[in-house]
């Protein structure tokens, strides 16, 4: 495993301990809440799709176990890291990505991270939250859910990207 790789396992962990202890109890008016999608969202580019798969799968399984949700954001993750990398193919830059691009807002600006990361969090929170309504029966409090929680979420993501420290590239 190289070093790249056991920073992600660590964050693997940091993530799931900031949303299970954190995260959890921090609800903005009753409807909106913040999830821990970001660590799929973050992943280096060219991580292929199975692996990515069962990284959500993983990821998404722990936070059930701590939410007792059965499964629900195990559903939405794994869903999230299959339509990512399609995504990524639909919005690649015309000379396409750098051999060690990411996904970060520092590599990338605010837009294309914006037109990156808007679409996959609003799909995580609607498959979610619909899932967990079982249906349409509460459409509109399910969608203040949904866009509450894209709102808060998002801005925890931005704020996370602009409070890392940056990697210089000599």
């Amino acid at each position: 495993m190289n070093r790249s790789g056991i920073i992600q396992f660590i964050l693997f962990f940091i993530y799931v301990l900031v949303q299970v202890l954190v995260l959890r109890n921090l609800v903005l008016f009753n409807s909106a809440f913040c999830f821990y999608i970001a660590f799929i969202l973050l992943l280096p580019i060219e991580l292929n799709s199975l692996v990515l798969m069962v990284i959500g799968f993983f990821l998404g399984f722990t936070v059930d176990i701590f939410y007792n949700s059965m499964g629900l954001h195990a559903l939405a993750t794994v869903l999230i890291a299959y339509v990512r990398n399609y995504w990524l193919g639909t919005i690649t830059p015309q000379g396409g990505y750098d051999a060690n691009s990411s996904t970060t807002l520092g590599a990338n600006g605010l837009q294309w991270f914006l037109v990156y990361s808007l679409p996959l969090v609003f799909l995580h929170h609607l498959v979610l939250f619909f899932v967990e309504a079982a249906g349409f029966a509460l459409f509109w409090y399910t969608m203040l859910k949904v866009v509450g929680s894209l709102l808060f979420t998002m801005a925890a993501i931005i704020l996370l990207q602009y409070l890392s420290p940056q990697r210089r590239r000599s």
